[in-house]
């Protein structure tokens, strides 16, 4: 399989390749060039397959010409034994018809580990066999950075460079980043917001001379498509255990930089027989404004309870826009160039067939928080205000009841005490493996809103 950029005038690259570059060479994502489809009576033969079985044979096809198959099925199985419930990601029942499917049963607690602990994985695999040592970078609004330093932290030829917005993440979310030590591992502060953080990244993956040719980066935030690859994979779980393909379901996706529900869209691509996709924002609602509005323009960002989604500028966005413009390069290029510069609107065509995959919703804090209250008061489940976010917005938007509408349940809600208090519920304790993270020691170094700033201390490792 042969991956091409979204702008259109990059090479095409196999797997490997694209793991290890991030951004293509015209400033570009990487998407396949063509997705391998199944049919209803393929996909009923899935039914009741393990977690890692499920993920061997929807991801054997992205990376089949790079990794063997023996060792591919090797990685899965090392990547998922990691995971503390044996389901792997579990449905629970809200209601009738009303699902949460948890994603937070990971090393990190956060869904983030589904696709960060298998990309640690092969990138390792890759480097031993190329004899090479390269330099992680990217930037965090709360859980990337800790799911990235954990699946990443035990590969022999990385060097790991997360960037956070200073005193923007929680303190268990900053924690679970710092307090793993180890030479190369590098958690910078940055004075600045994610949308700063996420600037820098894109600057150093765009200019790379400064390495002088020394090692090359690797991007594991959602531009590097082995993200989008391994997310693909719980919709069809989650979708089977409630009876796909013989019945529709449909997904509520907390999302600030939609690289999450673009898997889902993939999956719906790929054959899945999904009824909605619906995308739930917090107060930084670009998604929802540009689904609802056709409105394509940056706001001053809000700092939220929901923070992992305080998110102004969707860097996945350009691989539907991809597709909604029939895979025109040029056309997407001009638009996000002009993006960069002013307000804009899609065609109008284009609008609308955005609508016709996606419903949206925009979450306050007050809703969040009284979500979080109502589904605690309904089933003594406790939730994270990112999951409260779908949850709202999934019955906000479910256009038939008939229908399962499964929420992506994103963290747990250890992780966000403060929109836990704020909705009346008790503090969750944190789990054994991390009783004592606020006893461990922390390293990390506050940084200027700089590109810069940044570089220097890469070379200086």
């Amino acid at each position: 399989m042969k991956y091409i950029s979204t702008r259109g005038k990059a090479p095409a690259l196999n797997f490997e390749q694209v793991l290890l570059t991030g951004l293509a060479a015209d400033g570009g994502l990487y998407v396949p060039e063509k997705l391998p489809v199944y049919t209803k009576d393929q996909i009923a033969t899935w039914q009741g397959l393990p977690y890692t079985e499920l993920a061997f044979i929807l991801i054997q096809p992205f990376v089949k010409e790079s990794i063997p198959d023996n060792d591919l099925k090797a990685i899965i199985d090392d990547t998922y034994k990691e995971f503390r419930h044996p389901a792997t990601a579990p449905l629970t029942q809200l209601d009738h018809n009303e699902w949460i499917l948890e994603l937070y049963h990971g090393p990190t607690l956060a869904f983030k580990d589904f696709a960060l602990q298998l990309l640690g994985r092969l990138l390792d695999y890759l480097l031993q066999r190329r004899h090479q040592r390269v330099a992680i970078l990217g930037a965090t609004s709360g859980d990337t950075g800790s799911a990235a330093i954990e699946g990443c932290r035990r590969c022999e030829n990385v060097d790991i460079y997360i960037l956070h917005p200073h005193k923007r993440v929680s303190d268990v979310q900053r924690k679970q980043m710092t307090t793993v030590i180890g030479d190369n591992i590098h958690n910078l502060a940055v004075e600045g917001n994610f949308d700063d953080c996420q600037s820098i990244v894109k600057a150093c993956f765009n200019d790379q001379s400064f390495l002088s040719g020394e090692r090359s980066l690797v991007a594991v935030n959602s531009i590097n498509w082995a993200r989008i690859m391994a997310q693909i994979v719980y919709y069809f779980y989650g979708a089977l255990a409630l009876g796909s393909p013989s019945r529709e379901v449909s997904f509520s996706v907390p999302t600030g930089n939609f690289g999450d529900i673009f898997a889902g869209y993939l999956a719906k691509q790929m054959g899945l027989p999904i009824k909605q996709l619906v995308v739930a924002t917090n107060k930084n609602d670009i998604l929802h404004r540009c689904i609802s509005q056709n409105d394509y323009s940056k706001h001053k960002l809000s700092h939220t309870l929901s923070p992992s989604m305080d998110i102004m500028v969707s860097s996945n966005f350009e691989r539907l826009l991809f597709d909604l413009y029939d895979r025109n390069g040029t056309a997407v290029a001009d638009l996000l160039g002009r993006f960069n510069r002013e307000a804009i609107t899609l065609d109008d065509k284009v609008w609308q067939k955005a609508k016709t995959h996606f419903d949206s919703c925009a979450v306050d804090d007050d809703q969040t928080c009284a979500t979080i209250a109502d589904v605690f008061d309904r089933t003594e489940l406790l939730i994270d205000p990112h999951t409260a976010i779908g949850v709202h917005a999934a019955r906000a938007c479910n256009r038939d009841a008939r229908i399962p509408m499964i929420t992506l349940s994103t963290a747990h809600p250890v992780k966000f005490p403060e929109a836990v208090l704020k909705a009346g519920c008790e503090q969750p304790r944190l789990p054994h493996h991390m009783a004592d993270l606020f006893e461990r020691e922390e390293r990390y170094q506050v940084v200027a809103n700089e590109v810069a700033a940044v570089q220097k201390i890469i070379l200086a490792r």
